[in-house]
């Protein structure tokens, strides 16, 4: 049996899908949350093969949680859902060790053939996607520069942005200047507002 984890914040859409998948022999839905952070208590109890989790969720602290699911259950694939306008957050995600992308657009036996496939080990990527994906600007900036400049975007000073990345003042001074540098803002705000109109915070 393949072990499947849902986490999709939508109620209505998270009993669909759990309900299509239920309707393969070979599968067994054995969660359907709402955020990544349950995710890691469930994972931890009933292990899954394939973990399927909507781009959304990989806002904020999702890249981080999804990449310690990752490092927590090496046995399991991470398929992302998301839709065509999303190709910057996918990119960020497939940096993060997922191994599958599929569009909300896809066909109910897509999905359920790209499960197998990933449960056997093999990497999928929506046809679909693929195009959007490599057009995609790739984000010149680090995933530690993406943290500060997310935190930066809060509107919070670099003290309040160092303790909460654990770092001291001046490295996240150090970041700033580099990130500023290396996307072409004059300022702290107009970094952040680059970042957002190209998709790289998510």
């Amino acid at each position: 049996m393949i072990r499947i984890l849902l986490v999709e914040p939508m109620n209505l859409l998270r009993g669909a899908l759990a309900a299509t998948l239920s309707l393969e022999e070979d599968f067994t839905v054995v969660g359907e949350l709402g955020c990544l952070a349950e995710a890691l208590n469930l994972a931890r109890a009933v292990p899954p093969d394939v973990a399927v989790v909507n781009v959304g969720l990989l806002a904020g602290d999702g890249l981080r949680l999804l990449t310690r699911l990752s490092v927590e259950q090496p046995g399991c694939a991470t398929l992302v859902l998301a839709g065509p306008d999303a190709p910057a957050q996918l990119n960020r995600a497939l940096d993060v060790q997922v191994r599958g992308v599929f569009g909300t657009q896809a066909r109910p036996c897509e999905l359920v053939s790209g499960i197998r496939r990933l449960a056997r080990g093999e990497r999928v990527i929506d046809a679909g996607l693929a195009v959007a994906l490599v057009a995609a600007p790739r984000s010149p900036l680090s995933p530690r520069e993406l943290d500060v400049l997310s935190v930066a975007a809060s509107g919070v000073p670099s003290a309040e942005v160092a303790a909460k990345l654990h770092l001291t003042a001046g490295t996240v001074r150090n970041y700033i200047s580099v990130i500023l540098r290396k996307t072409g803002a004059r300022n702290r705000l107009e970094a952040v507002r680059v970042a957002e109109d190209a998709g790289w915070l998510v």
